[in-house]
């Protein structure tokens, strides 16, 4: 019998680890990406399809979410506010966007529902994140509690997040070990062509690069 999983495949390097993961435990992969009006929507949609193809995906889907840019809030889709370019600070950072993964993972419980899928991948990752609140492990477990009391009773989902506990040069170097096709992956909060390099994300994958001893094949604007 087949196992079926939902992977939550942004477009970025987590994701695709993620979604190597899945297939590498044996599950068939229903591929979920979302267009919520971020700065980066065409290029982190271009990556999405290589990787979706790329982990042999049975199904994909791609589903546009215009309300986030009505709330704002959030420096990724609200245009209003700069992209921070100082480094890591302490709380919560202006590109956190409200409650993101709580409605992805919700919209993607019910794509599992309908294919009668057990397992929920997402590439959140804890300690090396830039502290959203919606990545920490403790919040996706209960959020597993939720779903699973509010679907059928047959619908028991785990939502499994392999990479909560790791650094990012642990990511870069499983990413390697695994061929993921990291030259696919897009991580840059604010440009689409040639990556910023100053941006948190983009600081946070070259930090990982650099721990892992490797180079990064994508071009940034910097070094």
């Amino acid at each position: 019998m087949k196992k079926l999983a939902v992977c939550i495949i942004s477009g970025g390097m987590d994701s695709a680890l993620s979604a190597k993961i899945a297939q590498n435990e044996g599950y068939e992969i229903i591929a979920l990406h979302f267009n919520y009006g971020q700065r980066t929507q065409g290029k982190e949609l271009a990556c999405f399809r290589k990787i979706a193809s790329y982990v042999e995906a049975i199904q994909s889907y791609e589903i546009d979410l215009p309300f986030f840019e009505q709330i704002g809030a959030s420096a990724l889709t609200d245009k209003s506010i700069d992209v921070p370019m100082g480094g890591l600070t302490e709380g919560v950072p202006v590109t956190y966007v409200p409650f993101r993964n709580g409605i992805f993972l919700s919209i993607a419980s019910a794509v599992a529902e309908k294919y009668g899928a057990e397992a929920l991948f997402i590439g959140v990752v804890e300690e090396d994140s830039s502290g959203y609140p919606d990545c920490r492990q403790i919040y996706i477990e209960q959020m597993q509690k939720a779903i699973n009391l509010g679907t059928k009773d047959e619908t028991t989902l785990t939502i499994k997040m392999p990479l909560v506990a790791l650094k990012k040069h642990e990511i870069v170097a499983k990413s390697l070990e695994l061929s993921v096709p990291l030259e696919s992956t897009w991580s840059c909060y604010q440009a689409e062509e040639v990556a910023c390099g100053t941006c948190d994300s983009c600081r946070l994958r070259l930090q990982g690069f650099a721990g892992a001893g490797v180079i990064d094949p994508l071009c940034y604007h910097i070094g």
